[in-house]
């Protein structure tokens, strides 16, 4: 088999797993032997992590996932969970909002929140963003934002495909620079990771058959893509 060298995603990648597999035994272990380990693992973690642009200091690393670390169930280091909502209109086009942080158009996306389902979430989150009244339809991915490129932490992103139903366009005053319906081939720019994603949200939104999208199994997982 021929080497390459890794690149940023997936030392992000590795470095998380480890953390996470670590601060997941600091969370569940009484033995000061085995909490000794996993610190270790951590501070190798750390170390990989530095050496991605933007990394912190090793030693600042480590002492930032050390806070987090819990008790029991409440110490299993688990990914963080987004919605997205693919909301067509009667002309099939596709509701984007411009973040205002960073100026990129994406459909609408959010944080999942406690007590509510993720369905109810996508509803909440597009009425809040963009002043758009919707139905969820159906999921049409679930992805890993680290091996997929768009995010730097442990997330699962779920994309649901919904109906606009009311509402008129209204972006939320801190989140949003501009809301707006585009064409599939008149998307603004720059919209974030169109190539992997716009194809199937726009066969969706035309109410053809498509799959759920997902990132495939890798046989070993750790050895990047198959």
């Amino acid at each position: 088999m021929t080497s390459t060298p890794a690149d940023e995603n997936n030392l992000i990648r590795w470095a998380e797993a480890l953390s996470a597999t670590a601060r997941t035994g600091l969370g569940f272990t009484r033995s000061l032997y085995e909490r000794e380990r996993f610190e270790e693992i951590l501070a190798i973690a750390a170390d990989i992590r530095s050496h991605v642009s933007g990394g912190f200091h090793p030693d600042e690393q480590v002492a930032a996932w050390l806070d987090t670390v819990g008790e029991g169930v409440l110490g299993y280091v688990t990914p963080k969970v987004t919605v997205g909502a693919v909301v067509g209109n009667e002309d099939d086009e596709m509701l984007l909002v411009k973040r205002a942080d960073s100026g990129v158009w994406l459909f609408p996306t959010g944080w999942a929140d406690v007590g509510y389902s993720p369905s109810e979430v996508v509803i909440k989150e597009v009425a809040e963003e963009t002043g758009i009244e919707c139905e969820v339809i159906r999921l049409i991915a679930v992805v890993d934002g680290i091996r997929r490129g768009f995010t730097r932490i442990p997330l699962v992103s779920l994309v649901f495909h919904c109906r606009m139903t009311g509402g008129s366009l209204r972006p939320h005053p801190l989140e949003c620079a501009d809301v707006g319906f585009f064409a599939e081939h008149d998307l603004p720019d720059p919209v974030a990771g169109a190539d992997s994603w716009a194809e199937n949200a726009f066969r969706a939104i035309r109410g053809e058959d498509v799959v759920v999208d997902f990132d495939p199994p890798r046989s070993p997982p750790w050895r990047g893509e198959p």
